[in-house]
């Protein structure tokens, strides 16, 4: 019985703890980060958005994207690195710009002569 008891205590305490814990992550979340006003829905929107912009462009034959990172702002997709040749510049942009939720693109891609 006094088992009983105690693991039932035990659980309570787990659980009581994993409440507070995920309290502390959704009010520490909910601040807009570095002082912007961007919302946490907007922030999860974006961070779908780059996620689905990585994806096409790793699945995409046309554009050698090893060497692109895409950073997302309310819709505003960034691209910056190094691509091989301006066609896979232009090539990258193409493709971002037909993700769903991309409102546009700043495409900061460098050609690189690196062989």
């Amino acid at each position: 019985m006094k088992r009983i008891l105690m693991l039932k205590t035990a659980a309570s305490a787990a659980c009581m703890t994993f409440a507070l814990m995920a309290g502390a992550q959704t009010t520490t979340n909910s601040t807009a980060p570095s002082g912007s006003s961007e919302s946490v829905g907007q922030h999860v929107d974006d961070t779908t958005i780059t996620t689905k912009v990585k994806a096409e462009l790793l699945g995409a034959k046309n554009v050698k994207s090893e060497h692109i990172h895409v950073k997302t702002r309310k819709g505003v997709v960034s691209l910056t690195g190094t691509v091989p040749s301006a066609e896979d510049r232009d090539n990258a942009k193409e493709v971002v710009e037909g993700v769903s939720g991309v409102t546009s693109v700043k495409n900061h891609l460098k050609v690189s002569a690196a062989g």
